[in-house]
């Protein structure tokens, strides 16, 4: 696969972030001459110079790493497998704070929003969804709107399912990651449920999720925690996604679960 050059990165991601030559150099503080001469090859950029760069252009660290190369730079940022000898400490710090969210669900995901971990309460989440999603990697946006997962549990799937299609479109203007572009199309394309009631305005506020699981009703709202200033990919990427009782009658059930 040919490698794209650092010109053609740095357009495309000027292009992303809807930066003009000029606006990029004057929040660089460097010539316009200068930044057109790296984009055509003609300069090449020191290491300091093209971090700064990648700092205005809100780069992501795997992006960042393809600079480098491209310029001919060792990349800056290793990548470690969760579940190696060195990211033991993180990972049972992920472990920890999973645990500690019982008896309420909580899972960590990758970037691809497969789930790399999660605590004994995401069960009442998983109960009804057929085998065959969750068979390794585990995708928790397909669980949440294939027809054999969740949705035709969800009561409000129109709504989930924007909300969810819409946060995928803000990491794909952010990332650009062909996974996620992948995924999105795959979601986009599963068949519309029975109660698919076609909410597409998202709020911006807060989008609860609803379902009628074996149980009962149980209303969730969602938090996402990120590692700060994280020097390494797997961390950068790394998201922890917290589910809440939305109302006292929930939290009820899920203590009432929790103590069976």
């Amino acid at each position: 696969m040919q490698v794209a050059t650092l010109g053609a990165q740095l357009r495309e991601w000027r292009t992303r972030r809807r930066m003009s030559q000029m606006d990029l150099a004057l929040d660089t503080e460097i010539s316009t001459r200068h930044l057109s001469f790296i984009e055509t090859g003609r300069s090449k950029p020191s290491a300091q110079m093209l971090q700064r760069i990648a700092d205005s252009l809100e780069v992501p660290h795997r992006a960042r790493n393809a600079l480098l190369l491209a310029a001919g730079y060792a990349p800056d940022y290793q990548e470690r497998p969760l579940d190696s000898a060195e990211m033991a400490g993180m990972r049972a710090i992920v472990d920890h704070v999973l645990k500690g969210h019982e008896p309420y669900p909580a899972l960590a995901v990758d970037r691809h929003w497969n789930m790399t971990a999660a605590n004994d309460a995401i069960a009442i989440l998983i109960e009804q969804v057929s085998p065959a999603l969750l068979a390794p990697p585990v995708n928790v946006l397909r669980i949440a709107l294939h027809p054999e997962g969740l949705a035709p549990q969800i009561v409000n799937l129109g709504e989930w399912r924007a909300h969810i299609l819409h946060r995928l479109d803000l990491q794909i203007e952010a990332s650009a990651d062909a996974g996620l572009i992948a995924l999105r199309e795959e979601l986009a394309g599963y068949a519309v449920e029975a109660n698919d009631n076609g909410g597409g305005h998202v709020s911006g506020i807060a989008v609860p999720l609803i379902l009628d699981t074996v149980a009962g009703r149980i209303s969730f709202v969602s938090t996402v925690t990120i590692f700060g200033t994280p020097v390494d990919i797997t961390l950068s990427e790394l998201a922890i996604e917290a589910f809440f009782p939305a109302d006292a009658e929930s939290a009820a059930l899920l203590q009432k679960l929790a103590a069976k």
